[in-house]
Parts: C-alpha cells; structure tokens; sequence
C-alpha cells in the first residue's frame, strides 16, 4: 500500500486552525479549507512511486481492478477530503451525469477554456457527495417547505420580501421555488442590495432562527443567496453524523469540520453566497425544486466492526472503524481500491503507522489488515 502525500487546497472559505489541529501541526495563519485524497487532476495525491493519477493512468487493472474499471472505466471513481468550513461555501448544487455530460461537451464545443472564470463544468461526471461530520457540523440542505420559507421572511417585517412571500403560498409547490429563486437571481444588484441589508439588520435584531442569516449577510453582503438560504433546511450534524446530497439539491455547508466524499468531479453549480459565476439557467435547469426532508445519516455498525454509511450510489462507499484498545486486527483486502484515512489515534494499515490526518491508497487486491487503536475512515466503491 501507499502512503498518500496530500494537498489543501487555501480556498478563503477554510478555518484557519481545524487541518492544522487534526494533522497536529502549527497553523500558518492561512484558511485551510480541503485536504483532497485521490487521483483528480486538479491535485492528486502523490506516493513514493509517483502521483495516483500516474500509477493509475500506467495500469488501471491492476490499480484499481476488474471490477471498478469495468463498472467505472479506467480511474479512480471518488474523491475523499477532509473539509474545514471557517466562513460559509457557497449556495450550490451539482448536475446529474446526463447534465454533466451534455454540458461539459457544449462547453468543449464552444472552446471555452477548463480554467476560464466563467466555465461551468469541469468534467463529464456527476458529483453526488457525502459529508460527514468531525466536530458539530452546521449546513443548508434541500428547499423547506414554501409555507415555512414563507413565514421566515415575513417575520422580518421587510416590505420589499412581501413579493417573495406571497409567491411562497402560491401552488403547485415546485413552481413556487422556481419563481422566487429566478425572481432573486435576476433582481436588480442595487435593490437587492438593499434588500439584504435590511433583512440582515432584522435577523441581527431578532436572533433565534434567523440569526445564521444575519452572520450570512455579514460574510457576503448585498448576497441574494442571503435570502436564498432561507428557502433551504437548515442541518446541524453531531460528530458521526452525515448527510447525502445527490444531483439537483441546492445546498451550502456553514461552519465545522468533517469528512466528504464524492464522484470523482468538480461540478459546482452556484446560487449565491460566492464572488465566483453564476450560470443561472444552467442552475435553474439543474436544481430540483422540491421541498424535501433532510435524512441525517448514522452508520451501520457491521459483525466485523465496520460502521457504513448507506447511499444510493455506486462510485463511493464510505466507512469508518472505532478501534478500542485490544481490538482485534480486522481484514479489509478487497478486489476494489480503497483510501484509509486515520481521524484519531495511531492505528496501523498493514505495517504503516497512522496518525491523525494521514491516509494510504490499497490497491485492488492487495492484502491489508487493520490493527492498533482509533479511528479510521475506508473510502472504496461498490462494484
């Protein structure tokens, strides 16, 4: 197996002291918001024998084995990251694969360069994801029901919401998100400036549930994702605790740190609370809007001490195991490629040591036995 050598990536959003905390390390004074474990393009981790996308592009079968190249072709299907939220992402939601694909080849067609500002896709796959949550996780998932939305902007007594609010009650329900959401994301800057303004000194004033918002509005003032937000459900995830997100549900994480995974994909598309292009037919072509109910994900715990977390997607399987002293080793030797990542202790990967933050990359087939104490996280697919 592999040791993993790894990058975080700076994005403005990133607590400045979380990673630093986990890997044991000093903080530099810079936000440090995703440390990234996987064979993406975009920063793929490094081993002794070269990069994982290297190894992998040489010998894909033997890497990663016949079972998920057959399922997946010849890469590494997910992506695993350590995610320290400092400052709220943004409003955002991914395609599915068919959106994906339609839209990365229009804008291979157009020539639009991979690193323009203003592209969307990035790649031809969907990117459904899994986070789940280190320290106390807070996060917008999925659009509440228009009613309650509603009834959250009225108690602002915001005169220029009363539009909002009155669309919110009109039927059919999905029809109702799409109109308020379209109706915030075209508004005129200068009025919808002002509008923020107004409800963030009103959710300062009145505390409670529309307190997040005011801090929001503190992050990304005159943001019509401020207002936005308070269309979604919001989450609080306790340590152990994990949400999914799948294609078209409009979602933002807030603060905390935790572990994600996902397709192996960089599709974001944004609604608000971000500097950063928005596409806002292309999002209001890929946001399904319907009110939904947010599962909170518990592990499963299994005979052999696995706890799994259940989704409905084939490209990543995430895991963990909480090791007591004395634990017996247990055996994860798989015909499909796994990354190993250890949150607490010194557990052992076959004959390597862990400490908290690092990871190994196993490949298909390879034997690997878990032993020591603590807890690790096991990122494979299902194929």
């Amino acid at each position: 197996m592999d040791r993993l050598v790894n990058t975080v990536r700076p994005y403005a959003w990133g607590s400045t002291t979380a990673i630093p905390e986990l890997l044991g390390v000093a903080p530099t004074g810079e936000p440090q918001a995703e440390m990234w474990m996987g064979a993406h393009p975009g920063a793929p981790s490094r081993t002794e024998r070269g990069s994982l996308n290297a190894l992998i592009d040489a010998d894909p079968v033997g890497e990663l084995g016949e079972r998920s190249v057959d399922a997946f072709g010849p890469r590494l299907p997910f992506l695993l990251k350590v995610l320290a939220a400092g400052a709220p992402l943004s409003l955002q939601a991914h395609p599915d694969l068919a959106q994906a694909r339609a839209g990365y080849a229009a804008e291979e067609a157009a020539g639009i360069p991979i690193d323009a500002p203003h592209r969307t896709y990035k790649d031809a796959n969907h990117k459904p994801e899994l986070i789940c949550a280190l320290t106390p996780f807070e996060g917008l998932c999925g659009f509440r029901a228009p009613a309650e939305a509603a009834d959250l902007l009225a108690a602002l007594g915001v005169d220029s919401l009363k539009p909002y609010v009155d669309l919110l009650h009109a039927h059919p329900e999905e029809a109702a998100l799409r109109e308020v959401l379209t109706a915030l994301l075209t508004a005129d800057p200068e009025e919808m400036a002002h509008t923020v303004a107004e409800a963030a000194a009103a959710a300062d004033r009145l505390g409670g549930e529309h307190a997040p918002y005011a801090s929001l509005a503190h992050h990304y003032p005159s943001d019509p994702g401020v207002i936005a937000a308070m269309l979604l459900n919001r989450v609080t995830l306790q340590p152990g605790e994990a949400l999914y997100l799948g294609a078209g549900v409009p979602h933002a994480y807030l603060s905390g740190l935790g572990v994600e995974i996902m397709a192996n994909s960089d599709n974001v598309l944004r609604c608000g609370l971000t500097p950063k292009h928005i596409d806002v037919p292309e999002l209001l072509r890929v946001v399904r809007f319907e009110p939904t109910d947010p599962a909170v994900l518990r592990p499963e715990a299994s005979p052999s001490g696995e706890e799994v977390y259940d989704t409905p997607i084939d490209e990543f399987r995430l895991s963990r195991f909480v090791r007591p002293e004395g634990a017996a080793p247990t055996d994860l030797t798989s015909p499909t490629p796994q990354i190993l990542l250890a949150v607490a202790g010194r557990p052992k990967a076959g004959d390597v040591t862990l400490a908290a933050g690092e990871s190994v990359f196993v490949p298909a087939g390879e034997e690997a036995e878990l032993s020591g104490t603590g807890m690790v996280f096991r990122a494979t697919v299902v194929a």
